[in-house]
């Protein structure tokens, strides 16, 4: 076993048996299938993690792996839903909160209620994450080049990914007039804060030399991508269980794993050698943007949308040891 993955690894043990002892098998069972659940959605993020957390130094590389999975653990899996719920339904958060930790159930129900918003939100983040990297013009290297080539030369195109994502919004509201203005307020808010994260995080990459902060824009990037990678996550979660403590649990026991094969990415240049694992990566982005988008007509399962994320990322691994 890699010398990375031990600490995750003893923590993991130590979050389950305590589970067990406090709730019994059952409980157990479910932190597990979590786990896995979290790690699979999650796998093309460490994927794009690792491209952005190689511009940064050491000190910040760990603090990604400290402060980031309090973030990841206690912010996107158990704050964020309670502040979507609380703003959702314009409601005082400390409400929500009572809700989550004294009636499970219909905390569950109500964050159920607000999923339209939750996916409005993090299908447009991640569009413009996956359309911002294959519109861009100095992109040479391409994976499916019938696509790819053209996407590229799209790029000349100033905003191309704003206006094709605000059209997306646009349609959807159309389609389902009852839920319109979730749709459009929560998907316009997610190309805000990519715009936003996107231009702070650029500012400091041209030449600021201020390293500290640099690496700090970049970690609240990073944390920002995972907020949106988890959004689908969390609400499913609830469709196994409505104990916080085990969806806390078993996501963050995952989350942990990801952020570690992140660093392990990094430190083994293994985008390096994978040349085509990145594109795999943000194509399954693109996968996720659209099974949440389509998550407003219809149920999409969680199995179909961690499996759009294993193929593309198992074809570009078997595509770069091709090219090898």
């Amino acid at each position: 076993m890699n010398r990375a993955f031990i600490p995750p690894f003893i923590i993991s043990i130590v979050a389950l048996t305590a589970v067990y002892l406090w709730s019994g098998v059952a409980a157990l069972f479910l932190t597990m299938i979590l786990c896995v659940l979290e790690v699979t959605l999650s796998f093309d993020n460490a994927v794009i993690n690792a491209k952005i957390l190689a511009k940064m130094d050491k000190v910040w590389q760990k603090r990604f792996l400290t402060w980031g999975i309090l973030i990841a653990v206690f912010g996107t899996r158990v704050v964020l839903p309670v502040v979507i719920v609380s703003v959702a339904l314009w409601t005082s958060p400390f409400f929500i909160a009572h809700l989550a930790i004294y009636n499970a159930a219909e905390y569950g129900h109500l964050l159920e209620s607000v999923h339209p918003a939750i996916s409005a939100f993090g299908g447009s983040f991640l569009l413009m994450v996956s359309l911002k990297y294959f519109f861009n013009e100095a992109k040479d290297v391409h994976w499916i080049e019938v696509i790819e080539k053209y996407l590229s030369r799209l790029g000349r195109i100033e905003a191309l990914e704003i206006a094709l994502a605000l059209i997306v919004l646009l349609i959807f509201s159309f389609v389902l007039p009852a839920i319109a203005s979730s749709i459009l307020i929560a998907g316009i808010i997610g190309i805000v804060l990519f715009v936003l994260v996107e231009g702070v995080a650029n500012s400091f990459n041209r030449g600021i030399k201020n390293i500290a902060s640099g690496g700090l824009a970049l970690f609240l990037y990073l944390n920002v991508i995972d907020s949106a990678f988890s959004l689908d996550g969390v609400v499913g979660a609830f469709a196994l269980t409505s104990s916080i403590l085990i969806i806390a649990v078993g996501l963050g026991i995952g989350a942990l794993f990801v952020r570690t094969l992140t660093l392990h990415f990094v430190r083994k240049k293994t985008l390096d050698t994978l040349i085509y694992l990145e594109h795999g990566a943000h194509w399954a982005i693109f996968g996720l943007a659209a099974s949440m988008f389509v998550g407003l007509v219809v149920h999409v399962p969680e199995v179909i949308t961690g499996l759009i994320g294993l193929i593309f990322i198992f074809f570009s691994y078997l595509s770069s040891k091709r090219a090898r």
